[in-house]
């Protein structure tokens, strides 16, 4: 996104997309990274949840449902109170007690931030799809879900706080996720919940540009696919004073990957050279 645009730092980049390696050992994909000579640091992130029985959750969004479930309300999650709910009803009792376990060790069920995996767990929880048949296929059925709404859509409460005294910042998606609970259970529409979603994540970025306070925001991962969320989190952005860049010409997903590297590669080449010469003056 920066290639394209011809941006350089200081910037505010988002980078939502389903699966990524972070540099802490753990499943990245809703990060909020400030870049930087010739690296970046990593400003803010979704709060983590972890993906029972692992690559599965990527084929299975009643998984990322569940272990979004469990690390809001633990345990409990197996129990009544929740039996109700999609991805609870598309296991069995064999099957619920194998994926608690897993989530109570844990085993085989490593940390995400993923964003992707968010909409996955979502498009779970109002039962628009579980077991997916292709990438992204939950979060595009969630989006044209969103797009049947018939009123307004206002953003859901959630919560920005530090994970550490120097450490970046967490979106916490938990009072966003009970709301959404709430409000399906007292017979809220499928659609304008999904909506309701959509308008929930542009707020999010919206919160942590206020807070980090660079004037330009670039938008870049494959979540960025989806034009209601784009568009919805421009408007916002533009609204509040930012500059919003997203990629027009290049994929924003993994078909722009080979560009950023390129970019990135060029970014460390010139830095490093310039440090030479300093110092060799």
């Amino acid at each position: 996104c920066m290639a394209e645009n011809e941006l350089e730092p200081p910037l505010l980049g988002v980078a939502w997309d389903g699966t990524g390696y972070g540099d802490d050992d753990t499943i990245w994909g809703g990060e909020f990274l400030a870049p930087e000579g010739y690296g970046f640091t990593r400003v803010a992130h979704l709060r983590a949840f972890r993906l029972p029985g692992g690559e599965a959750a990527v084929r299975e969004p009643r998984r990322s449902a569940l272990g979004l479930l469990y690390a809001a309300h633990g345990a409990a999650v197996f129990g009544p109170a929740f039996a109700e709910l999609p991805p609870l009803r598309e296991f069995t009792a064999t099957e619920r007690g194998v994926l608690a376990r897993m989530l109570e060790r844990p085993l085989n069920a490593p940390v995400t931030t993923s964003a992707g995996r968010l909409f996955d767990a979502v498009a779970s929880l109002l039962g628009v799809r579980q077991v997916a048949r292709y990438e992204g296929e939950a979060a595009h059925e969630l989006e044209c879900l969103a797009g049947r709404a018939r009123t307004v859509a206002e953003p859901w409460p959630f919560a920005l706080t530090p994970t550490a005294p120097a450490g970046p910042l967490a979106l916490d998606w938990q009072p966003m996720l009970d709301a959404l609970l709430a409000e399906r259970a007292a017979g809220a529409a499928a659609p304008a919940l999904a909506a309701r979603f959509h308008a929930t994540l542009a707020e999010m970025i919206v919160a942590v540009a206020e807070q980090v306070r660079f004037k330009h925001v670039a938008l870049s991962g494959g979540c960025f696919q989806n034009r209601r969320l784009l568009e919805e989190t421009v408007r916002r952005l533009t609204a509040r004073g930012f500059r919003a860049y997203w990629p027009q010409r290049v994929p924003p997903n993994d078909g722009g990957i080979a560009l950023g590297q390129v970019a990135v590669a060029a970014r460390r080449a010139k830095w490093r050279g310039a440090h030479v010469s300093r110092g060799a003056r």
